[in-house]
């Protein structure tokens, strides 16, 4: 399970519900254009925090009847409910997923201990490889090496989903723990992460450059820096332009313009502007200048 996984978005209709139609279309695309490694379904992308718990399954459900074997798939169970986090890894494993991954219990001020028994708990019960997804910003949870080591050591911890700004730690980790699988969460630079020993890199806007991304990792491979580097650049460019315009109603509109169904937003989250929606274009146009 290495390489470039895109952290699916999730579409849904006007009215709140999954749009299973553009959902296919959406692993099509990843799968036959943008040539990715693997999807990562059910994370902040795909807007999961504002589901139940049945629409979470309904979207593991299609996303595998959709990919079957083509791609790995690692689901995101996490919840502050813990059974419900059970439940849906059981679900994920039955299903044939090749990991699960849950977020660090957020909101509360959980203590380190009571971290470590929630992924203790889960990979107890459900008994299936667990990336731990640690995102410090969103989760308020950091952790220095020893708790990483003590995590780690859990059984079916099999590695980590790093969205952490300190790259010095993760290069770290990457050296410590070579057992361990490490996926680099920052788009922007996700050139350091292959340089500092991921074994994966998982973003949101490989939605739209997954192709290129992977093109990148070919350069690193074949020891041309300086051009990986560069390409690394006009890819930062992007995705710039796709945050700075509304990170996830930007990249729905943009699959729009690749031929996927247009889709919705979960409320509370809103849609594009007009002005946004004008800026679409634009940005569109960025994207297809990668391959000038």
């Amino acid at each position: 399970m290495k390489g470039v996984f895109t952290a699916l978005l999730t579409p849904f209709h006007s009215d709140g519900l999954v749009n299973e139609i553009a959902l296919r279309e959406m692993v099509r695309h990843n799968i036959d254009k943008m040539g990715i490694d693997g999807l990562y379904i059910g994370g902040s992308t795909g807007e999961a925090f504002l589901m139940n718990e049945a629409e979470r399954i309904k979207v593991l459900k299609i996303v595998k009847e959709e990919a079957k074997d083509a791609i790995a798939l690692i689901a995101q169970i996490g919840s502050l409910n813990i059974e419900e986090a059970i439940r849906m890894g059981l679900e994920a494993k039955a299903l044939g997923y090749d990991a699960i991954s849950a977020v660090t219990p957020y909101y509360y001020r959980f203590s380190f201990d009571e971290i470590l028994a929630f992924y203790e708990t889960l990979c107890d019960a459900i008994a299936h490889p667990m990336i731990v997804y640690s995102n410090p910003s969103m989760s308020g949870s950091n952790f220095d090496m020893e708790k990483y080591r003590k995590i780690l050591d859990v059984p079916h911890v099999i590695g980590v989903k790093y969205s952490d700004a300190d790259v010095a730690k993760f290069e770290r980790l990457t050296t410590r723990f070579k057992d361990k699988l490490f996926y680099y969460g920052y788009d922007e630079i996700s050139i350091v992460g292959f340089l500092l020993g991921a074994d994966g890199v998982i973003g949101s806007t490989y939605n739209l450059t997954g192709v290129k991304v992977k093109e990148m990792v070919n350069l690193l491979k074949a020891g041309e820096v300086s051009n990986a580097r560069a390409l690394q650049g006009r890819l930062t460019d992007c995705i710039d332009a796709i945050v700075s315009n509304n990170l996830y109603p930007t990249l729905k509109g943009l699959l729009a313009m690749e031929g996927v169904s247009p889709s919705a937003m979960k409320k509370p989250f809103g849609e594009l502007t007009k002005a946004q929606q004008e800026n679409l274009t634009a940005i569109y146009d960025l994207i297809k200048g990668l391959n000038s």
